[in-house]
This record gives structure tokens, sequence and C-alpha cells, in this order.
């Protein structure tokens, strides 16, 4: 029996090298499912090519009537919850009959935990930890489930490895912004404060990650700032990009509903209960009917083939 195709989803991004780290991870996964029979493509829901569009439409093409949709973010915010739930609803409208199983957000994962550590060991270069403080940088949501996330993958990575300490920043939407975190690593005592974004691909926020760091660091000329590397396209992504490709597969695969503000009137996000879902605009997709793709509402999707709001 054909194994059923995977689709790796991503963001998308404006930097050139991002899309092409994209692009070497899908790769490197296309090589690694290979000896299984498994075809593989990737596509981005915007700001990049290729849109899902065209990554849906090879498969298609290629005779496929069912995928594993593999969401490529961190955590389970707009983007997981709402938006690829979305474009894949508009891609069943272009090909009638075509169903989806949905794979969970990659993190919080070990194999992320130890990518993140040997980001910062090849900084820290012989450097004691305990005498290190970690800021670990995320995007930054207004979902407050995604930025608690971050919380727990920055405890994850503090948990037995003997860091002086691990905070938690975020380089948009959300506080600490990086250089308060930087100050209260400051204020803890760090001798040496090691920011490490918590990110796949280069881009936009990442570079303004290091800006930012760069320039507390100009202003605090007794304080040995260190940033790392992103996690990038890695063996252990991909391992990790499979594994959620075998879960989708076996099991029913479900976000996490707990805290979900398209769920639960969590204060101040009270007026997302039961919000609609739609994809992003993509500029190399024609199919613009949603309006701006960033003021609509997003729902919350599970399971397979199909895709709903919680009301």
């Amino acid at each position: 029996m054909t194994p059923p195709p995977l689709l790796i989803v991503g963001h998308g991004t404006r930097s050139d090298d991002g899309v092409k780290q994209f692009g070497l991870l899908v790769e490197r996964v296309r090589r690694r499912l290979a000896e299984r029979g498994v075809d593989v493509e990737g596509g981005f829901i915007e700001l990049a090519p290729p849109p899902v569009r065209e990554a849906v439409g090879s498969l298609v093409e290629a005779g496929h009537r069912h995928v594993v949709a593999v969401p490529l973010v961190l955590v389970a915010a707009g983007h997981g919850k709402g938006d690829i739930p979305g474009a894949m609803q508009r891609e069943q409208e272009r090909h009638p009959g075509l169903t989806y199983a949905y794979g969970r957000p990659l993190g919080p994962h070990p194999a992320l935990q130890q990518v993140m550590e040997a980001r910062i060991d090849a900084v820290l270069d012989g450097t004691p930890r305990e005498s290190v403080g970690v800021v670990l940088v995320g995007r930054g949501s207004s979902d407050p489930d995604a930025n608690a996330e971050i919380a727990k993958v920055a405890r994850l990575l503090y948990e037995g490895r003997g860091y002086a300490f691990v905070e938690t920043a975020f380089i948009s939407l959300a506080q600490p912004s990086v250089p308060e975190a930087m100050e209260r690593a400051r204020r803890l005592g760090a001798q040496t404060v090691v920011v490490a974004p918590y990110f796949l691909f280069d881009g936009v926020l990442p570079d303004r990650i290091v800006e930012q760091s760069v320039a507390y660091a100009a202003e605090h000329p007794e304080l040995d700032v260190r940033v790392t590397g992103l996690i990038g396209d890695c063996h252990e992504l991909a391992g990790l990009v499979a594994e959620r490709y075998d879960e989708a597969i076996v099991g029913d695969i479900r976000m996490n509903c707990d805290t979900c503000i398209y769920r639960i009137a969590m204060p101040g996000n009270e007026h997302r209960v039961g919000a609609a879902q739609a994809p992003h605009d993509h500029p190399d997709d024609p199919s613009h009917s949603h309006g701006d793709s960033h003021g609509h509402g997003h729902g919350h999707a599970h399971g397979e083939g199909h895709s709903h709001s919680h009301g």
C-alpha cells in the first residue's frame, strides 16, 4: 500500500536565506523518507514561494488524494491553529475529494532542546555553564497559550543542564522584550549572557534579535554577550518532522485545547472564541477571496480530512 505523501507547511519569510533553508530541510526530509516510498513536498502560506497551492498541486498531479500536512511551526499559535488549516481547506475546495491528516506543531520536544543546547555550547566554547544566563527568545504572539509554550521550552532547557538560569523573551507582540530580559539577566548576576533565538530559519525577526542584543551589549561593555545560531536545517529537525508525520498517520492528533483562545475566554481575548478561520493571502496564489489576511479570526482544526472552528 502506497503511504500518503507528506506536505511540509511553513509560514514564509522575506529572507532569501530563510527560504533556501526551508527548501534544504524539505529535501533532507525527502531523502529520509525516500526508502519508505513517501512523496514529500513543501510550501508556504504567505510571503514567499513556493505557495502551498503549488505543493498540493504537485501531489495531486502525482495521483494523491490524501496527504499528511505537518505545520513547520514551533508553537501552536494562529498559524498552526487557523492559517494552515484554512489554507488546506482552500486546497480541498480546489481539489474536490482531497482529504488530509493534520500533524502537531514541532515543539516542545526533546530533540529541539538538544539542538538549542548544542547551539549554546557552540558559542560558549568551553565557558562554564554555571556562570551563564541564557535568554531564550521566542517569536511572540497575541495568543497567551503560544507565549506560555515558550516559557515551557525555557524551563525544559534549564532543567539539568547547569546554566545559572534561563530567561524568556519575545521579539514581537509580547513581553518581556529582548533588552528587558537581558537586563534581568545582568541584574541576576550573570557574567555571560547567551541570547538564544528559538527560531527555525533566518528572517527579519531573528535579525532583529541580533541587532537588539548587539545594541544592549554596546551599552553594557562589562557584560559578555553572545548570540547563538538558529535551529536551521539539521538532521534532528528532519527527524522530528518525520515523527510528526508518523503520528498523524496512526493517531488522533489534537492541539492543546485546554488553554486555546478559540475555545476558552482568556482575558483580553474573549472576542476570539469560536472565530472563523481563513487562510493567508499569498503573493503567488491567485485566490484572494478573504481580504486582508491579517484581519481575520482564526479557528482551530483537528483530525483528518476536514477542519472546523470551535464555537
